[in-house]
């Protein structure tokens, strides 16, 4: 290791083995210099650096890299309408024999479908609004003088619309009336309680 000199020396001469460039050189430096292009442009001052850089983004908006694809989000999934549960044997005793009212009925008979079903829909959304807890649906038993196959479209259809998911939220089970009360042209239906 080499110590530092005590004295420093006032008007000392560049370290050894670093010369300076002759005339011929420096031209011959500066003739090769202004011919060589810079890789990249890099601002020679802080100020002009800023400068560009305020222009760059006036110019063109900054773009992202790469569009990030959209996220799926999972929809929440709706609750299962509940099961229908067939009535229970004291429940139907005890609607056929009158001793638990029919708190509501609705005749469709005569209606075409689309009407019927609407019909069906508003009347067992107001009896669960209202909470009651059987009504009856008059379908009809169909018409016997039209043909076989076309006998009955609503005696078969209102079954069906009552299992739907849209219908099991209001309605708990239903079941064919008793014959006091239209028999196979009828249902007893037990309406869902509204939770509030």
């Amino acid at each position: 290791m080499k110590r530092p000199s005590p004295h420093p020396m006032a008007g000392h001469s560049p370290p050894r083995g670093r010369r300076g460039l002759s005339e011929e050189e420096r031209a011959l430096w500066e003739g090769v210099a202004r011919q060589v292009e810079p890789l990249r442009k890099k601002p020679r001052t802080a100020k002009l650096a800023t400068s560009l850089v305020a222009e760059t983004l006036k110019a063109k908006p900054a773009a992202s890299p790469r569009p990030l694809p959209p996220v799926h989000l999972p929809k929440p999934a709706k609750p299962a309408a509940p099961p229908l549960v067939p009535l229970g044997r004291r429940e139907r005793a005890r609607l056929s024999r009158g001793r638990s009212g029919i708190e509501a009925r609705l005749d469709l008979h005569g209606m075409t479908q689309l009407r019927a079903h609407r019909a069906l829909i508003g009347f067992l959304q107001r009896a669960h609004r209202e909470g009651l807890t059987f009504v009856l649906i008059i379908t009809g038993k169909g018409n016997a003088d039209s043909m076989e196959s076309e006998r009955g479209v609503l005696r078969r259809q209102v079954p069906q619309w009552l299992s739907t998911p849209e219908l099991r939220s209001l309605v708990v089970g239903f079941e064919e009336a008793h014959v006091g009360h239209g028999g196979e042209g009828a249902l007893y239906v037990r309406v869902r309680r509204s939770r509030g």
